[in-house]
């Protein structure tokens, strides 16, 4: 196994065409291998650079979502394995908007793929999702690559800040109508 990382780490430090390449495909299929994304990008950032890092992880992760896209349109029952998280964690009538999606991204434990489904929710058409998980990816991409270095350094007091302003922020920012069907506001009980 030891192998295959030094393989790899010859192939990015030689600066050759295939190591972005390998990068952004990684960063697509990188959900099927349980790594969070978080991770990727700031491992963009350490091997690439502060601007190549940003500018393949953003590529990598919007590949990732048309994948995502892709899946949802593909699997319902993934869709509606979804839909129940998504109704009990966010609420059956609380969308959430771009803004808020780019904003709770940037709290690692919040799970990637339900904010996707969010933004999947809001608008399934194609090329509404793929411009806003890329508008919703971006400042997700920054943060983890810029700063990916210094959160070794964070102590619990500036997490728990950071982690307070951003939900702060994310409250600010929500729609603030819900449209609710007649039926399903005066469904019958059996």
């Amino acid at each position: 196994m030891e192998d295959v990382w030094s393989l790899l780490l010859i192939i990015f430090e030689s600066g050759s065409w295939y190591a972005p390449a390998i990068f952004i495909l990684f960063h697509v299929f990188r959900q099927f291998l349980f790594i969070p994304p978080a991770v990727v990008c700031i491992a963009g950032g350490l091997l690439f650079g502060m601007i190549p890092g940003i500018l393949y992880s953003l590529i990598g992760l919007t590949g990732a979502s048309i994948l995502f896209y892709t899946m949802l349109k593909q699997a319902p029952a993934m869709t509606n394995k979804f839909i129940k998280l998504k109704h009990r964690l966010v609420g059956q009538y609380r969308d959430l908007t771009v803004a808020q999606v780019s904003l709770l991204r940037l709290i690692p434990i919040i799970h990637y793929h339900l904010l996707s489904f969010c933004l999947y929710e809001r608008n399934r058409s194609f090329k509404f999702f793929l411009k806003a998980s890329f508008l919703a990816n971006i400042p997700f991409v920054i943060f983890y690559t810029v700063f990916g270095e210094y959160f070794g350094q964070f102590n619990a007091i500036t997490g728990a800040i950071l982690i307070g302003a951003i939900l702060l922020s994310s409250y600010l920012l929500r729609e603030k109508v819900a449209f609710i069907k007649w039926r399903e506001f005066f469904h019958p009980t059996t």
